[in-house]
């Protein structure tokens, strides 16, 4: 099925879709619905993205949430905060954010559906052309920096050359910027 036809069918089941629904996510391979992110989730996105706003150079804004489109490779994701250009806001359009306008992706892997954010978002992104991206993972107290979205993996698909990995704890380097994740808590048991 085309992209085009996926995203219709992707709006049309928002139309209908419960409380719990937050929006949806299209790959390659379908249609995925988005559920609301947990207490603990969003307080470590409310912290980063406090972290970050204190950062950011003028003009750019950390956003949380918000779709991303490439409708040039059939991707729709919904990362969990992304940072980005005030002035793309003022624009007249309700489409999503493009890619090309963000210097910065970040998941937090939720409690269940990790091999989202493990393996389809670090093809996805790079792909996709994003910069940075930011992946923190309560279940285990890690982080993990990708960048330079130039490289190549093992079956020749676009991928991060750069990655760096970190525990709770540790005072990031986020390109430009310096997360202390030592406000961030793990999941609980």
């Amino acid at each position: 099925m085309d992209y085009a036809r996926m995203r219709a069918i992707a709006e049309e089941l928002l139309e209908h879709a419960p409380d719990p629904i937050v929006g949806v996510e299209i790959t390659g391979d379908g249609i995925f619905m988005m559920m609301s992110p947990s207490r603990p989730h969003e307080l470590i996105a409310m912290r980063l993205r406090r972290q970050l706003d204190s950062q950011l150079a003028e003009g750019l804004v950390a956003h949380p949430g918000g779709e991303v489109e490439d409708a040039a490779i059939g991707k729709l994701r919904r990362p969990d905060l992304i940072v980005v250009p005030e002035e793309i806001f003022a624009e007249d359009t309700m489409d999503p954010f493009h890619p090309r306008d963000l210097s910065l992706v970040v998941e937090i892997v939720s409690p269940t559906n990790h091999g989202n954010d493990y393996v389809d978002k670090m093809r996805d992104y790079p792909l996709m052309g994003i910069p940075l991206y930011l992946l923190i993972d309560p279940r285990k107290g890690t982080l993990s920096v990708m960048s330079d979205p130039h490289g190549t993996d093992d079956e020749g698909r676009r991928s991060y050359r750069q990655r760096a990995d970190y525990i709770f704890g540790d005072k990031v380097p986020v390109g430009p910027w310096t997360v202390d994740s030592s406000e961030f808590r793990r999941y609980p048991d």
